[in-house]
């Protein structure tokens, strides 16, 4: 991974930020994409301390000139973008009576409409170069539906479904796309009012397990790609 540059949108915390500081320990440069930008720049700031590269950009993933701006700033002043981590994301999980419609257009957004634009942005650029790698996470909710999660599952079933698709149409533009399904993280996602889900965080998948995962998807040599994992947590997360 040396020198190697490394885009994760959503990397102010969680998943995002366990992932920055992994590849950042292989030797690659890393940028912290996010809404967030404090809480990426404390990122990049324990990073570097550490003696990685890393790097903070803003942006909306909602919004195509933010997204266009990141990957254009991204690529003329750190070079091509080797891989695309997608680590972004927000939950509703509730009943579907109780899902306040302007929560679920939210969440779509980001989630469904969001991926498509920072994934179309990031492969116009994987494509010219005729290389890149592109890490999604659908989560084992973009595989096996839950109770109370139709609309977040739908939302990750659309990127499990949007993946598959672009690894057919990419099959001859060197670009290599990965799925993620991983169980229960801990993450601050279980803190938001929008998830009424009760769960035990200490069984859960950790970040820094996750991110082991993600590099190695991203690390496949030569032509080899992982296509799709599924990675559980061994105990039973609800309460």
């Amino acid at each position: 991974m040396d020198d190697k540059v490394v885009l994760i949108v959503g990397g102010s915390g969680g998943i995002g930020s366990a992932c920055g500081k992994k590849f950042a320990e292989q030797g690659a440069k890393v940028v912290l994409a996010a809404r967030d930008r404090q809480k990426a720049e404390n990122v990049a700031k324990e990073i570097n301390s550490d003696g990685g590269e890393a790097f903070v950009i803003g942006v909306d993933v909602t919004d195509l000139s933010s997204v266009s701006k990141m990957a254009r700033e991204v690529n003329e002043d750190l070079g091509a973008i080797d891989v695309l981590v997608n680590a972004f994301g927000t939950a509703v999980i509730q009943p579907l009576l109780d899902i306040k419609p302007e929560d679920a257009k939210s969440m779509l957004d980001v989630n469904v409409y969001g991926t498509f634009l920072v994934t179309q942005t990031v492969v116009r650029y994987m494509a010219t170069k005729k290389k890149g790698r592109v890490i999604m996470f659908p989560g084992s909710l973009g595989k096996y539906p839950m109770k109370n999660t139709s609309v977040y599952a739908a939302s990750k079933f659309a990127v499990t479904g949007f993946t598959k698709a672009l690894v057919e149409e990419n099959k001859r533009s060197g670009v290599q796309f990965s799925l993620m399904h991983f169980g229960g993280i801990d993450t601050p996602m279980w803190e938001n009012d929008t998830v009424d889900m009760r769960v035990q965080k200490d069984k859960m998948l950790t970040p820094e397990e996750v991110a082991e995962s993600v590099y190695y998807a991203a690390n496949q040599p030569g032509n080899s790609v992982l296509n799709e994992v599924t990675i559980q947590p061994e105990s039973h997360q609800m309460v």
